[in-house]
């Protein structure tokens, strides 16, 4: 993967430093060569998504849940009411495993209905769904995968059962959206000193008494005071009888999140984190960080609300296997993840050799999540993922961006699963703070800004030279999705976007020149993202305690910090209200459509910045969505309009 930032000397010295696993994915096939034949006694895990019953009726019902009036408003239902009304019947489950066995195949289904986990050979799923499965070896980093080598095969008995397949291939893999700052010093203060950091700065008397003040290691504490959370946790709303989950592909240690309140004096109920490790559980690794960080951001907002951590292995079908366990359980009132990847990288044309260079078709993870977030959505569950961390421009991170031999370009895309219509995506902002490179002049972000790091690269162009640094383009995600439709809640919206034109993603081969692998298509009238945003810029960022990660860290950010921060405010607004929140993005947009900005709205606008093509504007803007929370107002709609 190509480095976001010149191999100069001074680029060294603000390398970024990426948490989460090394993206392998579909785009990455110019880069892949074939080995010897793939091992067909490999056994590995694939899930079926079946066809949901009344899909339409299903999305209506959701519609009518979240809708003051209607008859089924907050009247959300159980697992076992969805799998009687949208699951698949007795009959077609039968049909599906009897087929599945003929194949030496078994499969269990979920609670849901729905979800079909099956364990089997490579060998026998490639029978069973008509394609072989080959093995590939990628030039940059040697990793080995296998995949199909064409489409898959639906048999005629399971052809409007069978809705998505996930799994015949281990190719992609997910990033964590966390970064760190470019000129912050890593190493941060001990935990113990951080009370003592806030206590040295002035505060006001309804300033939270864990704060530290300082950007690059503010805490949970700091998120209260921007975002006027305090007047909850003053009438005693901590999250007390609220359940939030974190959907993560890393394990971690609780003691690491324990750590963290306990540093910031921050009082938390005992014995609260409960992990469950699906299909075997998620590593020990880079992305365990990231785990940590989401515990102890819900969990720091929510610090009486149980907490439930969903850890899986990092492929597509365990990421799904994770949310399904969590969704299916229905013990959590949100749930939060994350990690994500580029969208595009699930079209059929990036997928299937041969296929056409406009093919945008889904290839099943995009709609398994999406069958996955309905359910959510009429379970109640409010669930959120962040927007990514590459501004307009998502795949930039895992593909790097340029002209040269073996580069890729860069078209305007958005993250997965947050571009999808059933869930809320968490974009970033920049909060006011001056700053300065070494001795260099002293430059301000003045007010809340879009978080893009294109007010660092004017600085360093202007005081280091032009085509020293390339920043290019770390900031919020945020855009248009080029395959789910502009959802209904956004239809009156002012700001909604449709995808620019002229868009493709193009490989320069090293040796036959450039390719274009896919055309996006132009103008589409697509789903807008992120929903809602609050501060995620590493510069003003946030501290962290990870042992893998060496114990505290500072200057952390990526809109990983706000998904979680989301499903923690969730948590509260659970305990205020009394009932689930449920599906957030038609409530939000409803009352900002409302109410507008202003002393007594639930939103702050986001006026300047932007994330590398998006600007900041006093409406919805694909930068900054609705924009920021106040908290306390938010509360109170929540409590008092119906």
């Amino acid at each position: 993967m190509r480095s976001t930032l010149h191999r100069t000397t001074l680029a060294a010295t603000l390398a970024l430093f990426f948490a989460g696993a090394s993206l392998a994915s579909a785009a990455d096939a110019p880069q892949a060569t074939t080995t010897s034949a793939t091992d067909a006694s490999q056994t590995v895990n694939v899930t079926l998504m079946l066809h949901l019953r009344d899909e339409h009726g299903l999305a209506n019902y959701i519609q009518q849940t979240v809708t003051p009036g209607s008859p089924n408003f907050q009247r959300f239902l159980s697992t076992a009411d969805f799998a009687r009304r949208y699951g698949a019947s007795d009959a077609e489950i039968a049909r599906v495993q009897h087929y599945l066995a003929s194949q030496g195949l078994r499969g269990d289904v979920m609670a849901n209905r729905i979800t079909l986990q099956v364990s089997g050979t490579l060998a026998q799923f490639s029978a069973a769904f008509g394609t072989p499965i080959h093995s590939y070896r990628l030039r940059s980093n040697g990793r080995l995968y296998h995949r199909p080598t064409g489409d898959v095969v639906m048999p005629a008995g399971l052809v409007g059962q069978v809705d998505a397949i996930v799994g015949l291939d281990n190719e992609s893999s997910f990033l964590s959206h966390r970064l760190s700052s470019p000129h912050l010093p890593q190493a941060a203060p001990k935990l113990a000193s951080l009370n003592a950091i806030g206590a040295n700065r002035a505060k006001s008397a309804d300033s939270n008494p864990t704060a530290s003040g300082q950007p690059g290691e503010y805490t949970v504490g700091d998120v209260a005071n921007f975002y006027n959370i305090n007047p909850l946790y003053q009438r005693g709303i901590t999250g007390k009888g609220s359940t939030v989950a974190i959907v993560t592909l890393a394990n971690f240690d609780p003691a690491d999140a324990e750590a963290y309140w306990s540093a910031i004096g921050l009082t938390t109920k005992p014995h609260r984190i409960e992990q469950i490790h699906v299909d075997g559980g998620g590593p020990i690794n880079s992305g365990s960080g990231e785990t940590a960080l989401d515990v102890e951001q819900a969990g720091g907002l929510a610090p009486d609300a149980d907490i439930l951590v969903y850890d899986a292995p990092n492929t597509n079908a365990s990421f799904v296997n994770a949310l399904a366990q969590a969704v299916v359980d229905n013990r959590a009132d949100a749930i939060s993840t994350s990690w994500g990847a580029p969208e595009i990288y699930n079209f059929a044309a990036l997928n299937v050799d041969g296929a056409r260079v406009n093919d945008t078709r889904d290839v099943g993870t995009l709609q398994a999540f999406h069958t996955l977030l309905m359910e959510a959505a009429v379970q109640g569950q409010s669930v959120f993922a962040a927007a990514g961390d590459s501004g307009a421009y998502d795949t930039v991170r895992g593909l790097g961006h340029g002209t040269g031999p073996g580069e890729f370009s860069a078209p305007l895309t958005v993250d997965s699963p947050a571009s999808d219509p059933y869930i809320t995506a968490a974009g970033g902002t920049t909060t006011p703070f001056s700053f300065a490179f070494g001795n260099g002049p002293v430059a301000s972000v003045s007010q809340e800004s879009v978080w893009g790091w294109d007010y660092l690269q004017t600085y360093f162009d202007t005081n280091f030279g032009q085509g020293v640094v390339d920043l290019f383009s770390v900031g919020g995600g945020g855009g248009v999705s080029s395959y789910w439709r502009k959802p209904f809640y956004q239809y009156f919206t002012r700001g909604i976007r449709r995808t620019e034109g002229h868009q493709s993603l193009d490989y320069n081969d090293p040796t036959a020149g450039p390719t274009t692998l896919l055309k996006l298509p132009s103008h589409f009238a697509g789903r807008n993202l992120p929903d809602i945003s609050l501060n995620a810029d590493p510069e003003t960022g946030y501290l962290v305690y990870s042992s893998t990660d060496g114990g505290a860290t500072a200057g952390q950010g990526g809109t990983s910090f706000v998904a979680p921060q989301l499903n923690g405010i969730t948590a509260l607004l659970r305990q205020s209200s009394g009932h689930r929140i449920g599906l957030w993005n038609p409530q939000m947009y409803f009352l900002q459509a409302v109410f507008g900005y202003g002393r007594y709205s639930p939103f702050n606008s986001v006026n300047g910045g932007d994330n590398w093509f998006y600007q900041g504007a006093p409406h919805y803007t694909p930068g900054a969505g609705i924009g920021t929370l106040d908290v306390s107002n938010l509360d109170a709609f929540m409590r008092f309009r119906w």
